[in-house]
């Protein structure tokens, strides 16, 4: 251990504590590496420096592979160094090799919270809260504070597409960082922003259901309601809609319903116990 703080030897008797249990407060980034390996050595410097210079902003938790197997083997090591980011007991991020001290801060900071983060945490609290207005002055302050923080431009575009602005939205999710254009937040955004677009020029959702009624097999009313209903956040039921319309007309729209229902898993995230089921159902659909 070469500072009982920030930077750690991590064994199979302590990679619970180090790194899953400490990644619930502050970042922790895992380097795999091995006496043998010269990229390791050189790359393990620089992150001890950064280490030490981020003052517990992120904690170093180092494995040796050769001396730790069977985390190894945990991991699927295939070649060092390897660098895996934990936060909230959860891998989220990676990188592989000796990269230059630059990028390694660029990676760092995506996933380092700043002040400005938490002006924006405030104002999703205040969007919740139906407070949109204060939720504004807020997401405007945290890019005045930190214009460098991709995190408010993610910020900003989801206040705008609350507020209808679908045009605004979409040319702040552009100005996003190559990288992160195809991240799950930004798809999801994106995913989002498409329902939200169908759902401004449909009908009010008691008048669709009451049309779907009088007209059971227009796939156009369905596809509109399960808009409105990604919109008010009832999933399930625009799955439903989606999955419908699949195995009445796959054809519509031009493969419209699969689409949408891919894209409402990019919304729901890989672990929602929705996605995972809609998604084998799908799959029986498409076969």
């Amino acid at each position: 251990m070469n500072n009982p703080t920030y930077i750690y030897d991590v064994t199979v008797d302590n990679f619970a504590s180090v790194v899953i249990d400490n990644s619930k407060s502050v970042p922790v980034l895992v380097d795999l590496w091995a006496e043998w390996c010269q990229p390791c050595k050189a790359l393990m410097p620089i992150l001890a420096k950064l280490a030490e210079e981020y003052q517990g902003k992120f904690i170093l938790a180092k494995i040796n592979t050769e001396e730790q197997q069977e985390l190894a083997a945990q991991f699927g090591v295939r070649s060092i160094p390897a660098v895996k980011l934990f936060k909230d007991g959860t891998q989220v991020d990676e990188f592989m090799g000796a990269l230059p001290e630059k990028e390694i801060r660029t990676f760092l900071d995506r996933h380092i919270p700043r002040e400005s983060d938490n002006l924006i945490e405030s104002a999703n609290q205040l969007i919740q809260q139906g407070k949109i207005d204060d939720a504004i002055k807020l997401v405007e302050q945290a890019k005045d504070l930190d214009p460098g923080n991709p995190r408010t431009l993610l910020a900003y575009a989801r206040l705008k597409a609350t507020l209808g602005e679908m045009e605004l939205a979409e040319e702040t999710l552009a100005a996003l960082p190559a990288d992160l254009q195809q991240s799950s937040e930004v798809v999801g955004l994106r995913a989002q922003l498409m329902f939200d677009q169908v759902a401004a020029a449909a009908p009010e959702t008691a008048v669709l259901e009451k049309s779907i009624q009088e007209n059971p097999d227009d796939c156009e009313l369905r596809y509109q309601l399960a808009a409105r209903m990604v919109m008010e956040h009832d999933h399930e039921k625009a799955l439903e809609q989606l999955l419908w319309i699949l195995q009445k007309d796959r054809a519509y729209g031009d493969d419209a319903a699969r689409k949408g229902m891919l894209s409402l898993f990019d919304i729901l995230g890989p672990d929602n116990p929705l996605t995972g089921s809609y998604r084998n159902r799908l799959f029986a659909a498409l076969h």
